[in-house]
């Protein structure tokens, strides 16, 4: 059963022109890292835009992320889950989005490989019931949010275009892979306006602690071991969550229907240089790092090539990544009470202290 929040008296959202009637969009998985990040940026470039965060709240969301809006008048939170088709109807009944930004997955790939049934219910099935409400609901746009990760291990020098083939191996990047594989099916069957973004890895505020970055910033500021898999030459490319934003608003806004765009930041670090850099932000001794036994599917390199997204939306990255880190370093160093909520699961407290008076549920 989902649960509607509004924190306004009235039930409907701030009266504005017919112009930006138009768009009401709906934000999958608005409550974890880069959905908050986005919801954030796409409120203060367009304040007049309808935003409905629907999130099922499950380990890594955090309604706290989005506490500088949770009083805006065109921002709703609603309590659901992707893969419940009663949870969905119910939201677009009451809402009736023009536009989809889908960023709810299970996303984790240590706890795939442990139980990957969840990332098939949630990332695909979930995605699968999504599309069949827009069809149904003649929806203007629906934005899959994907992952370099489909395309699997990518030897130097090679980076990938949105048309190499995919080859996930581990269940999150498989799941990924099929749902993405929906989103197409979406287009090429019923003529569903849709587009899938395929980002590198991301850095910033906000982001749950089981994630490398803030593993390394919060091991290292209580004296902890860092560990990092096999020898820690695994490559990722890095970029800023603000620049990954406003390649989701270019796409959203100027996207052609039915293609893919790569986002990436030619920006390529080790596991173990990406450590070393942090701890010598932080003063931190390198004797912290701990290698551990490598996860099994563990890919060695992820690399996607950029220029379609660049040439055809003259997308770019903004945030040079070395000043982005150190900010983001700063962000967690400053919010340390933000880490110990997560730690100790005050976090998860936080929708019944905040929400739960003014919910309304929904049948």
């Amino acid at each position: 059963m989902t649960e509607r929040i509004n924190q306004n008296s009235s039930n409907n959202l701030m009266d504005v022109s017919s112009e930006d009637l138009n768009k009401i969009i709906l934000v999958t998985g608005g409550a974890g890292f880069i959905g908050s990040n986005f919801i954030r940026y796409l409120m203060g470039k367009y304040p007049k835009y309808k935003i409905i965060n629907f999130d099922k709240l499950t380990y890594a969301g955090n309604l706290n992320n989005l506490s500088s809006v949770e009083e805006n008048p065109n921002y709703v939170f609603v309590k659901g889950d992707v893969a419940d088709n009663r949870d969905v109807k119910n939201v677009f009944e009451e809402f009736n989005p023009n536009y989809i930004i889908h960023f709810a997955a299970e996303s984790h790939v240590d706890r795939s490989i442990l139980n990957p049934d969840i990332f098939l219910k949630t990332n695909v099935l979930g995605t699968q019931i999504l599309l069949n409400h827009a069809k149904e609901n003649n929806v203007n746009k629906f934005v899959q949010i994907s992952t370099d990760e489909v395309y699997g291990s990518i030897e130097k020098p090679i980076s990938c275009l949105e048309d190499s083939k995919i080859a996930p191996n581990n269940p999150y990047a498989a799941s990924k892979a099929a749902a993405d594989l929906f989103v197409r099916v979406a287009h090429q069957t019923y003529g569903q306006v849709v587009n899938i973004i395929r980002c590198c890895n991301n850095c910033g505020s906000f982001q749950f602690p089981e994630k490398l970055i803030p593993v390394i910033i919060g091991n290292a500021l209580n004296n902890k071991e860092i560990p990092v898999y096999g020898d820690g030459k695994n490559i990722r490319d890095w970029i800023h969550v603000d620049d990954h934003c406003k390649a989701i608003d270019l796409v959203l806004h100027n996207g052609k229907s039915g293609e893919i765009y790569n986002v990436g930041a030619d920006n390529e670090w080790q596991n173990v240089k990406l450590v070393e850099f942090i701890l010598d932000e932080l003063n931190a001794s390198k004797n912290l790092i701990k290698f551990v036994e490598d996860r099994k599917g563990h890919d060695l390199r992820y690399s996607v090539d950029s220029s379609k997204i660049k040439k055809e939306l003259g997308w770019k990255t903004s945030i040079d990544f070395d000043d982005g880190l150190k900010q983001t370093i700063n962000w967690y160093k400053s919010h340390l009470d933000w880490i110990e909520e997560i730690h100790s699961g005050e976090y998860l407290n936080y929708y019944d202290k905040i929400y739960k008076d003014r919910s309304v549920e929904t049948s």
